[in-house]
């Protein structure tokens, strides 16, 4: 059993909570003042975390992994209350409000693993495939950027239109 002087109230110092999650001390000050996570304050100044606070962590640490900016990670966490410990209904609406997000990011990683090698509808017409799937640059009359990974899930063909 733990003798942490603040075992029994569940709470854990910012040491504890960097220690257990295996980020720095800085990047936790920095997660609370944008507004990720919240501490209380001792009388003499210190934080104090909620346990839970461990699981929140978590959940941004595994959506910075997959790419999410901080700003769409809080704004995604907006809906999670963090004055209560949140309940298992709670996580299961945030996972289901997280899903088309992170399907998208899915279907995006897979079409960039699938297609990295071959014609991507940039316009930089260097690889030998481009001549075949993006003739003159065509793709370029569908916008910007890489069309063929972030434009659909074809290259146009002569049949579209802008052609």
């Amino acid at each position: 059993m733990s003798t942490s002087p603040h075992h029994e109230t569940g709470e854990l110092t910012i040491g504890a909570v960097a220690a257990r999650s295996g980020l720095a001390v800085s990047a936790l000050r920095f997660y609370e003042a944008h507004g990720l996570i919240t501490s209380t304050r001792t009388d003499g100044g210190q934080r104090r975390y909620r346990r839970d606070v461990l699981r929140r962590l978590a959940v941004i640490q595994a959506a910075q992994r997959v790419g999410f900016p901080l700003a769409e990670i809080g704004e995604m966490l907006t809906g999670l209350p963090d004055d209560h410990r949140v309940s298992p209904k709670e996580w299961r609406e945030l996972a289901q409000s997280w899903r088309p997000q992170l399907e998208e990011r899915i279907r995006l990683l897979e079409k960039l693993r699938d297609q990295l090698d071959s014609c991507t509808g940039c316009g930089c017409l260097s690889l030998d495939t481009c001549a075949l799937a993006n003739p003159a640059d065509r793709v370029a009359g569908f916008g910007p950027g890489p069309r063929f990974w972030i434009g659909g899930d074809r290259p146009p063909t002569t049949r579209d239109r802008a052609w």
